[in-house]
């Protein structure tokens, strides 16, 4: 045994397996590092998008102040932030939170609107003006209704009696003789939208004789279209954070593309088959044609401005009265607001035969509509126009049904309304 000799070629293969183990374990080890590593990436990142959330949150269940930005405290290390924004886009908050742990950043945006409570939702509610409401033909109330102390009574238009086996499907409370006051930042926001022009610099603006589609992100900055005459909004594509103003009036044409947009105006034209999502604001009037689909979270809003001089009509030499009309066979998602001083007895919100509201309509004047809302309806007065003869409050061939209104449904923001989110953005 002594004299035994071993072969060169079996060292080389003892210190190729030696190698090969080393290799193996120096990887295995690499392997379980980048495995540690991986996790406590993606633990970063899962924190990273929680405490987005988190900022969401806080937003949705606190009052930030316009235009202002928060850091929220993380009692942690200082490589970890959340900064929450708040402004607003039309009716709606627009909050965005970022959060940030080392390089991982992540950012969440979305409308927040008011949200009601689903045990006492309010279908119906009319100012006390010491007059009952009155119900006629295949009216139908259903749900919560806030009434004057006089109550409902059924009455007869043109023959027309009232035709329901009861007056109101649901539990009555008697109203006040003001309607719910709307969030104030709100009302200041909707007060102000034409001002904001003001404030941007050149290269926010966009001319449409150029390029007839844009498409901007609510991460961006704010782009404008703006004219001091007539717009007409036709063969455009208009997608995201823009804003269409004009001095005079704005024309929606059936061939346009809206969606998440502003249009600014006085006078604001949405003609027949239009479809789309967007927030319009009138100081005189807004129409709706047939056959339009807007779809949620469309809002119509139109608020008397007492700085400009209202048109006088030719035919009877008195101030025209501005007005929301929809016309027959249209689709709205979303919110209505007419908020004005104007003492008449015509209607300055009206809604026509077969049209349909899903959403809320806020009237603070005259409201006439022979269709249906399903949602809910704030106002101050209705009229019924039959016949030749105007019939005050009255409700003729109307359907109200909070029923039919999704319980998720996020909207109108009143004053110490719950907050909730009504769309997430892009």
């Amino acid at each position: 045994m002594k004299g035994l000799k071993v072969k060169a070629g079996a060292l080389q293969l003892t210190m190729f397996i030696t190698v090969v183990i080393a290799l193996l374990l120096a990887a295995f080890i690499i392997l379980i590092h980048t495995h540690k590593r991986f996790k406590i990436q993606t633990d970063f990142v899962k924190e990273t998008i929680a405490n987005a959330d988190m900022g969401m949150d806080y937003a949705i269940n606190n009052n930030i102040r316009l235009n202002d930005t928060i850091s929220l405290d993380l009692k942690e290390e200082d490589y970890k932030t959340v900064k929450v924004h708040k402004d607003h886009w039309g009716i709606f908050e627009k909050v965005i939170s970022i959060s940030q742990i080392k390089q991982n950043r992540f950012k969440k945006i979305a409308l927040l609107g008011a949200s009601q409570s689903k045990l006492d939702r309010t279908a119906l509610y009319i100012e006390d003006n010491n007059r009952p409401l009155v119900v006629v033909g295949n009216t139908k109330i259903q749900g919560m209704s806030y009434l004057p102390k006089q109550g409902v009574r059924t009455g007869n238009i043109s023959g027309h009696s009232y035709y329901g086996n009861s007056l109101i499907y649901g539990p009555t409370r008697t109203s006040k003789t003001e309607l719910p006051k709307l969030s104030s930042q709100m009302l200041e926001q909707i007060k102000t939208i034409q001002e904001q022009i003001e404030t941007l610099n050149q290269e926010q603006f966009i001319d449409l004789d150029k390029n007839r589609t844009h498409q901007n992100s609510f991460y961006n900055p704010l782009q404008v279209v703006y004219s001091n005459s007539d717009i007409n909004l036709s063969n455009v594509s208009l997608i995201g954070h823009i804003l269409v103003q004009s001095k005079t009036k704005i024309i929606v044409e059936a061939s346009s593309k809206l969606k998440d947009v502003i249009l600014v105006a006085p006078e604001i034209d949405i003609k027949s088959n239009t479809k789309g999502t967007f927030q319009a604001f009138a100081s005189k009037q807004i129409t709706v044609g047939t056959h339009c689909k807007l779809e949620f979270p469309s809002a119509l809003v139109l608020i008397e401005d007492a700085k400009n001089d209202i048109e006088v009509a030719q035919s009877n030499n008195q101030k025209e009265t501005p007005f929301i009309k929809l016309d027959k066979n249209t689709e709205i998602k979303g919110t209505i607001i007419y908020l004005g001083n104007t003492k008449n007895y015509k209607a300055q919100v009206f809604i026509d035969e077969n049209t349909e509201v899903t959403g809320e309509v806020y009237c603070s004047q005259n409201m006439e509509f022979l269709g249906s809302v399903f949602g809910s309806v704030f106002t101050s007065n209705f009229i019924a126009n039959q016949s030749g003869s105007s019939y005050q409050n009255h409700l003729y061939n109307a359907t109200i049904s909070i029923e039919n209104l999704p319980g998720e449904y996020v909207g109108l923001s009143f004053a110490n309304a719950k907050k909730n989110i009504a769309k997430w953005l892009y």
